[in-house]
This record gives C-alpha cells, sequence and structure tokens, in this order.
C-alpha cells in the first residue's frame, strides 16, 4: 500500500510540518464583504483579521468545490499512490467529510478513506501528523485508524469567546438559545462535545480572568483522571501576547507537559471571532 495523507486548511499545521510530512492540503473557501478568498493561499491570517476587523458584514465559509478534489485524488493516483486518508474538519462543522464519503464510491482510480475528526485546529493537526508518521514506519491502515481513534478520543478543549455572534448565526452553536454573551457581558466557555462532537455552550463566566482559572481547572482534572501523559496546546485568534502569557503561566504549574502555541486561522476564525483563545490537550503520544 502506498499511502497518501490529506487534510484541509484547518489544521493549520505549518509550512515544515506540510512539507516534511509530504501532506497535502485542501483549502477552505471563505468570503468577506463579496470577496472571495482560500484560506492559507490567497488570504494570510494577519490579513484575515485585520480585514475582519473593518468588515461590514460576517466572514462567511463554504465547501471546497468537489471537482477540485476530484482532482487532487486524481494527481495522487497518477503519482503512484493507491490509498488516500482524508482528515477533515468535523461534520458538525461543515458537511465536507460526509460529501467525501458520498463521492469516495464511485472514485475507481485510488481508495479514498474520508476520516471525520471530530474536531478542527491544531487537535486535527495532530492527527494528520500521527498519520502521516504511521504512513511512513508503513503501518497498516486498519493499524493506522485505530492509533488515530485511540488519539482522537483523548482530545479536550475549552475555548473562551468574546462574541458568540457568528456562531449562533452559522447555526454551529448546539445550544446558542442559553447563551447569549454579547447580551449578557458573559465569556462562555465553549467545548466539542463528546458524545455529539457538536460546539457545546456549557458554562457562563463573568470575566476572562475566571474563564482562564476555570479551563485550567478543567485540564488539571484531565490529567489526574488519565492515566497517560497529556500535552497541551494554547490556540489563539489575533491574541498571541495573551497567548503566550497564559502558555507561561500554566507551564509554571506543569512543567512536566509539553505546551504548544497554536492559532485560529482565517476559517476557525471567521466563527470565533477576533482574540478567541483555547485550552486544549490530548494523549502525548510521544511518551
Amino acid at each position: 500500500m502506498k499511502l497518501a495523507i490529506v487534510t484541509d486548511s484547518t489544521a493549520y499545521l505549518t509550512s515544515e510540518q506540510i512539507t516534511e510530512n509530504n501532506i497535502k492540503v485542501i483549502p477552505i473557501p471563505l468570503t468577506i464583504d463579496g470577496e472571495s478568498y482560500l484560506e492559507g493561499v490567497n488570504l494570510s491570517t494577519t490579513d484575515f483579521y485585520s480585514k475582519l476587523k473593518n468588515s461590514k458584514t460576517l466572514p462567511t465559509t463554504s465547501q471546497p468545490p468537489l471537482g477540485e478534489v476530484l482532482q487532487l485524488y486524481s494527481q495522487l493516483a497518477a503519482q503512484g499512490y493507491d490509498t488516500v486518508l482524508s482528515i477533515h474538519l468535523s461534520s458538525t462543522i461543515s458537511g465536507f467529510v460526509q460529501n467525501l464519503k458520498v463521492i469516495a464510491r464511485d472514485i475507481t482510480a485510488i481508495k479514498v478513506i474520508p476520516y471525520d475528526s471530530h474536531i478542527t485546529v491544531m487537535l486535527m493537526g495532530h492527527l494528520v501528523l500521527e498519520a502521516a508518521k504511521l504512513a511512513r514506519q508503513g503501518a497498516d491502515l486498519e493499524t493506522i485508524i485505530q492509533k488515530l481513534n485511540e488519539l482522537r478520543a483523548s482530545m479536550d478543549e475549552v475555548f473562551i469567546v468574546s462574541d458568540l455572534q457568528n456562531l449562533v448565526k452559522g447555526g454551529r452553536l448546539s445550544n446558542a438559545s442559553a447563551f447569549v454573551g454579547s447580551i449578557l457581558k458573559i465569556k462562555p466557555l465553549l467545548t466539542f462535545d463528546s458524545t455529539t462532537h457538536k460546539i457545546t455552550a456549557f458554562e457562563k463566566i463573568r470575566s476572562l480572568k475566571k474563564a482562564y482559572s476555570r479551563a485550567e481547572d478543567l485540564f488539571d482534572q484531565a490529567i489526574r483522571h488519565h492515566d497517560y501523559p497529556l500535552r497541551a496546546i494554547i490556540i489563539h485568534g489575533n491574541n498571541l501576547a495573551e497567548a503566550k502569557k497564559w502558555q507561561q503561566r500554566i507551564q509554571e504549574k506543569q512543567p512536566e507537559i509539553p505546551i504548544e502555541l497554536s492559532y485560529f486561522g482565517p476559517v476557525v476564525g471567521a466563527h470565533l471571532g477576533d482574540k478567541s483563545i483555547a485550552l486544549a490537550w490530548l494523549k502525548n503520544i510521544d511518551k
């Protein structure tokens, strides 16, 4: 088996990670004030947040054209690959991976295995990197998917956002009626529900400081609960200085746990908004 690893741009992998691991990335389209862009192709994260600050309407996102995806799969087949593991953002926030499952049945030139990450951002990025590592090591497809399922099941996260309006308008917040942050002036804590895999607001916090503290408490509980080592990710939306401060504070409390920094790029930032931040964790497979 010659296996290709494909993902989408919301994994927010670095260019070095993409190149070193031979990962193919499908860009996700988005529109700001009537102008269309492809994430990571003709719109950088810095430019996106600048445009977001001055935009007259909320940005919107859409699925990649399936014709372009089919073209990529055909190119991989021509390069000698016989199988594609295509890892994408959660089906609860985009129909993309479900549509791939439909078209995969009719693709004959190459075997396509769409994989629902149940998440997005760098958490999904770690699934992609693990798949690429296992593929290099010659693991069979069944083993790779089993390992991905185990890693996916270890993931948890707490998102802190300033404004829920785009999540609500886009229908991506499953219990929106109970959490109207812009009216109550609260800092709602969000997560991907472990059962439904939908974005859910689960607590109302009255200040950013208390929101950080609550997220740290949940992380501490996870460390005590799991019988395997964890790694953490601070993920920010145009909020690097604050993310570094939070990283340092948690690192001082948990010096044995690796804590990396990542970001919400344009597509995810379009829904979470400016200055959003998250604490995420997953099994540390390096240990």
